[in-house]
């Protein structure tokens, strides 16, 4: 039986698995950091400074990077910042912390708008080639995207769930140290924590070491079958030295917030981050570690990550039957509900249904909150994509630094009163922007505004099929 696969979705399908790779480290050590780097907050404030270097580097470095080098290029570069990262937890302190946060920050924000920059170019090229709209496809291949890449959170927990799994240190939570868990952490007791053990060296080695030598595979990965669709305007770019090209890119993502829906949807955007770095700062600390211990931190996160892997793919198909309106107020009360109940919930082992039952809807609502605001970007700012997604990033980022910026000053009943403010704002200054773009409909990109791609590279990467013979 033959099988056809177009170009561009082997395309879509090398990204997804490359940040399948990449993050399965970087996400499980995300969700570990609270909990592995407890004493004085040193890793809560690790990632308060990668979301603050992601702030800094989304000013400039998007738009110059994939000018200059590609998106290919800049994801495989991008990629390596994360790498050091996971070096420096081999030898966490002060110093080594902080110098690979920054580093990983100064990568985030090229890695990602380089991503969401290909997968919109993709979605375009193939909608003007085959005369379908470039905003579904753009739709789908970010839920294709985000299927895939939400996995990485179930293989990177599962690793570490496995293998701290292995610890003699493991404890059951004495009854008196529960009183501590859930809103009852505040100013008082932030230093309680009812199962906060810290797994022996050489476990915490190994699964390093592990999540080194996945990294390290996803940039040979990337580099070595991801084709480079905008190396024309790559080359163009390097061609002309003029100061005026310099500077216009370089303030690209500035001028890009005079429009004001970009300025509209900063709240939802923000949000993204304070939802995640929610659920990986203060859940996982002051419900899991706290009730049940580290070692379950990874098998909860995999609940969260599969459910976000499989309402994402739904979603990316969803949304062209549904619109995208539908699917943010499902997700907006689906956090409200989460919220809610984590206010009234005291967490205790005996329960421990409830704490995978809220990992999964905050996978159903996260889903909503990445694919559909990607995708969003992607269509309003067509024409401007590198400074979009670098103002995605800069923004969402922003939301995770104030997040763990008052993480240990402040109750946790209080972050979830903030949180539930900026949610009920995202949603109002979101729906407006939808009631805008239905008065006044962003005009379809054309083929011409896209990277300007050779015509003998849209020929290669758009029409060529990739033709695969297997056997019945």
């Amino acid at each position: 039986m033959k099988k056809i696969i177009s170009r561009t979705t082997k395309n879509v399908l090398v990204v997804s698995f490359g940040f399948l790779l990449l993050f399965t480290a970087y996400g499980g050590l995300q969700s570990l950091q609270s909990s592995l780097n407890a004493e004085d907050g040193m890793g809560v404030i690790s990632l308060s400074v990668i979301y603050g270097a992601i702030i800094l580097s989304s000013m400039f470095l998007p738009p110059i990077m994939i000018k200059n080098l590609g998106c290919k290029w800049t994801i495989v570069i991008s990629m390596g910042c994360y790498v050091a990262y996971s070096f420096g937890n081999l030898a966490p302190g002060w110093a080594s912390l902080m110098t690979t946060s920054a580093i990983l920050g100064m990568g985030g924000s090229p890695l990602w708008s380089a991503k969401c920059t290909y997968l919109t170019i993709s979605g375009n090229m193939r909608g003007q080639k085959h005369d379908k709209k470039g905003q579904d496809l753009i739709n789908q291949y970010f839920g294709i995207f985000f299927f895939i890449f939400q996995s990485s959170g179930v293989w990177g927990n599962l690793m570490s769930s496995l293998i701290f799994g292995q610890d003699s240190n493991i404890v059951e939570v004495p009854e008196e140290n529960l009183q501590f868990c859930g809103v009852a952490t505040c100013l008082d007791n932030f230093t309680i924590i009812g199962n906060s053990t810290r797994p022996a060296r050489h476990l915490v080695n190994t699964l390093l070491g592990c999540y080194i030598g996945v990294g390290v595979l996803a940039m040979i990965f990337v580099a070595a079958f991801l084709d480079n669709i905008d190396q024309g305007l790559a080359k163009e770019f390097r061609k002309n030295k003029g100061n005026e090209s310099f500077c216009s890119t370089f303030l690209a993502t500035f001028k890009l917030l005079r429009d004001p829906r970009l300025l509209l949807l900063i709240p939802l955007t923000m949000y993204s981050g304070f939802e995640q770095s929610f659920l990986s700062g203060e859940f996982t600390k002051n419900y899991v570690t706290c009730a049940l211990g580290i070692h379950y931190v990874g098998f909860v996160m995999i609940c969260f990550a599969a459910t976000n892997s499989l309402c994402s793919f739904a979603f990316g198909r969803l949304a062209e039957y549904t619109g995208r309106i539908p699917l943010f107020c499902l997700a907006a009360l689906t956090n409200l509900g989460c919220f809610v109940g984590l206010l009234f919930w005291e967490p205790h082992p005996n329960q421990l249904p409830v704490f995978f039952v809220i990992p999964a809807l905050w996978g159903l609502a996260d889903a909503v909150w990445q694919t559909q605001t990607n995708a969003l970007y992607g269509i309003l700012f067509a024409e401007n994509k590198e400074a979009a997604f670098a103002n995605y990033r800069m923004w969402e980022s922003l939301g995770f630094v104030i997040a763990f910026a008052y993480s240990t000053f402040i109750c946790l009943s209080t972050k979830i009163y903030i949180a539930l403010a900026v949610l009920a704002l995202s949603m109002v200054t979101y729906l407006y922007v939808e009631y805008k773009e239905y008065k006044h409909p962003t005009p379809p990109v054309k083929m011409e505004d896209l990277h300007k791609p050779e015509k003998a590279d849209i020929k290669e990467l758009d029409d060529k099929d990739i033709i695969s013979q297997t056997q019945m």
